[in-house]
């Protein structure tokens, strides 16, 4: 590794120029001066555990530290003038970064957002407000055919997998997952050592490439399911149809990132390129889709089994709400990812104009599975986005049980939205593979910080529900969410969009479902 090369050679420098300035002259003094100092601080980056950056890049990592110091003028210039990606705001990473440091507090001068702005959202206090009663609300995934269900945290580590995280990243979501008792999503990487070393519970996320549970020819494999399917970390299953951030794309990882490690992870070769498919080759149509998830909670051991999906045509997911009114097979659980997510990489095209945002999507999840009546035995999660507890109650308002985070939970293990998760030079040790920018993860470090930005952002949360003079979660409705719309004008949600009885589709369906409703069937995705 060159970097502790570069502080043995500052090292050098600083004897010789000691040296210089005893036996030669007196000028040399100021520069072994500065050339001590600058060992002395590098050697220390490189010891130091609590700064990735340092320890990767020690001595001018600390550049960024003092545009920190500048901000917000100069920081954020050099940060928010990127228009090569769809950062989080300034605010909200500061807010992710600070929680996970446990530093975040109140805030002086009042609010930087311009609430008269199109678009601006709020939510409705109340004088009735009181302290939140519990910090830790849970929602329980498993319906009637689940033997063994699960009481989910009401925020989680979203997909994310071994392979474009780092096995340090990897084993610190984990382990504050399970220091704080919330679930983290494998990806559809599968299950690696490290999801278990940290000790978290685990959502193992089933893609088309069926990565840990696939046979030869990539196709399901049951016997390699069951097996893992079993390990009691692994508390519940999700299918993944469609992700946010690439929807109707399968994902490659090229052969010189298959490892050995990952090979062993994924059920793949090692050294070869893999491709995952765009769709499923365990099913083709609705009805088949029920069919495959009763077959996985029964291999599993009755363990709750959902799916995650980014939303394209409405009719297709009213397909599967009628097939499952037709087998009387439900899954526990649906994520609903938003069009927003992010990735490490996929074409530009489809991160900004394929898939329904995640609001759009879910309000659309939501109210479909009231109007079918099949609500009350379904919890929806939401995926995208997800980084304040403003976030998680205005989610839960538009049709969300619980929410899953995948980019403020790699905020809170260290990433600095560099860029760079495609070239496998992350500097920060989070989305790559080189071991010498990996080991500068601090795994203790960074567990931590996972755990206090999970637990203060759904304390806040909780205590924006209770301020909002309600006594839980399950009180939120889409009255209480108010969108600025034009002008001095604003709306609730509940006064925005139309939104079904339940029932209402079997019943009587509404002129502007009718259409979609009468196209979908069980027999076919449309």
């Amino acid at each position: 590794m060159i970097r502790p090369v570069i502080v043995a050679g500052a090292w050098i420098l600083a004897v010789l120029a000691a040296l210089a300035t005893a036996f030669a002259s007196w000028w040399w003094l100021a520069p072994a001066v500065l050339l001590v100092a600058l060992a002395v601080l590098g050697t220390w980056d490189l010891l130091q555990k609590r700064h990735t950056i340092l320890r990767v890049f020690p001595i001018i990592g600390h550049v960024r530290f003092l545009m920190e110091l500048i901000r917000p003028e100069i920081r954020q210039y050099f940060i928010e003038s990127n228009t090569e990606a769809s950062p989080f705001d300034r605010e909200t990473r500061d807010l992710v970064y600070e929680r996970a440091k446990g530093t975040k507090g109140d805030e002086p001068f009042g609010t930087e957002r311009d609430v008269y702005a199109l678009g601006y959202e709020f939510l409705r206090h109340s004088i009735r407000a009181h302290v939140a009663d519990t910090l830790d609300p849970r929602v329980r995934l498993g319906g009637p055919d689940c033997a063994q269900p699960y009481d989910i945290a009401m925020l989680n580590v979203s997909a994310m997998s071994f392979g474009a995280l780092s096995a340090n990243a990897i084993e610190a979501l984990s382990a504050g997952a399970a220091r704080g008792g919330f679930a983290h999503d494998t990806g559809e990487g599968g299950i690696s050592p490290y999801h278990l070393r940290g000790g978290g519970d685990l959502i193992w996320e089933i893609g088309s490439g069926y990565f840990g549970c696939r046979d030869a020819d990539g196709r399901f494999d049951p016997v390699a399911f069951g097996e893992k399917a079993t390990i009691p970390a692994v508390k519940a299953i999700s299918i993944k149809l469609s992700q946010g951030a690439k929807p109707g794309l399968g994902g490659v990882l090229p052969g010189a990132k298959v490892s050995a490690e990952i090979a062993a992870t994924r059920g793949v070769p090692i050294g070869k390129t893999v491709i995952s498919p765009p769709s499923h080759s365990a099913f083709s149509t609705p009805t088949e889709f029920m069919a495959f998830i009763a077959t996985l909670r029964r291999l599993s051991g009755g363990k709750p089994v959902g799916f995650k999906l980014c939303i394209g045509a409405r009719t297709e997911f009213l397909s599967i709400c009628k097939a499952i009114l037709a087998t009387g097979i439900a899954p526990d659980f649906i994520i609903v990812d938003g069009a927003e997510g992010g990735t490490g990489a996929a074409p530009q095209e489809f991160e900004d104009h394929v898939g329904m945002p995640l609001t759009e999507g879910l309000m659309l999840v939501h109210d479909s599975l009231v109007g079918t009546g099949l609500r009350e035995r379904i919890c929806v999660g939401a995926s995208g986005k997800v980084a304040s507890g403003v976030d998680v109650v205005s989610r839960v308002c538009q049709g969300a049980d619980f929410l899953m985070a995948a980019r403020a939970m790699m905020f809170a293990v260290g990433c600095i939205q560099a860029l760079k998760c495609n070239t496998n030079r992350c500097p920060t040790g989070v989305a790559t593979q080189d071991p010498s920018r990996t080991r500068a993860l601090d795994v203790p470090d960074k567990t931590t910080r996972v755990f206090n930005y999970q637990r203060a952002t759904v304390a806040s949360a909780a205590q924006i529900v209770a301020s909002m003079g309600l006594d839980g979660f399950h009180q939120l409705s889409p009255a209480m969410l108010n969108r600025r719309i034009e002008g001095q004008r604003t709306r609730t949600y509940a006064e925005i969009y139309d939104w079904l009885m339940p029932g209402e589709l079997l019943e009587d369906p509404p002129a502007a479902w009718l259409t979609d409703w009468i196209e979908a069937t069980a027999d076919h995705f449309r």
